[in-house]
């Protein structure tokens, strides 16, 4: 159960919003378009990320292998809200 109050799986194409950023939880429910390296996926703002600093965002494991092989670890992503 994330910080938005939604119940999620792993292959859901979710994410968690830095905490700045997610503020009081208005961006809740709406959705980032997320580029890496000429791959993207669209994905949902479903939780808050305590520890990401402003303008990160931490993927569920399906949408980060939309972008990457998860053993590349942290990718530097470009990302807008749509």
């Amino acid at each position: 159960l994330g910080a938005c109050g939604h119940e999620n799986t792993a292959s859901d194409l979710i994410v968690a919003l830095n905490a700045p950023q997610y503020g009081n939880g208005g961006n809740c429910g709406r959705n980032v378009r997320i580029t890496y390296k000429g791959k993207s996926v669209v994905a949902k703002i479903v939780d808050k990320c305590p520890g990401c600093k402003s303008g990160d965002l931490d993927l569920s494991p399906a949408a980060f292998d939309r972008l990457a092989n998860q053993s590349v670890g942290r990718i530097k992503v470009d990302w807008v809200f749509v």
